[in-house]
């Protein structure tokens, strides 16, 4: 015969720890409503856009604005792919896959970021560097912002209950 286990009655500081209630639940889901991926999306894509055209005013030259379109290009494009993959049928079949899927989707999106930056030079007449890193780290931070700004990006939908 197996021992039983016994669940966990105390937290990692020693606290009590006491679980939440179907009620206590829903009010904290309903109290944090999920970020709306779609929202994020867009976001990034006018940071992208409004990059370029700032770096293309600020120097007057085309090829910066470029260059710092595709840096933006090249956070947006792969975030985009993984998300389509993470809102496929099989990501969200259960836990299981939905792990797997996020690792899978995650080098997808790694794959393709890595080859839209090391071909920039090819796409790209008379690149800079610089202005493409900056358009990649800012079209990257959106997602930072989306999660210390959650008002400006939630999601309007209901809140599903178990």
């Amino acid at each position: 015969m197996t021992p039983r286990i016994q669940p966990y009655t105390e937290d990692a500081q020693g606290l009590p720890f006491t679980p939440l209630s179907a009620q206590e639940a829903q009010a904290l889901r309903e109290s944090q409503p999920p970020i709306s991926l779609m929202r994020v999306l867009m976001a990034q894509a006018v940071v992208g856009i409004l990059a370029a055209l700032v770096a293309g005013a600020l120097t007057g030259r085309q090829s910066v604005a470029i260059s710092t379109g595709y840096g933006a290009l090249s956070a947006f494009l792969p975030t985009l792919v993984f998300a389509r993959g993470m809102t496929s049928r099989f990501s969200s079949l259960n836990a299981y896959t939905s792990l797997i899927g996020f690792f899978v989707w995650e080098m997808v999106k790694l794959a393709v970021c890595f080859v839209m930056l090391f071909t920039a030079n090819r796409w790209v007449e008379n690149l800079s560097w610089l202005a493409l890193l900056a358009g990649l780290v800012l079209t990257m931070k959106v997602n930072w912002l989306a999660l210390t700004c959650k008002s400006v990006f939630q999601s309007k939908a209901k809140v599903r209950t178990i």
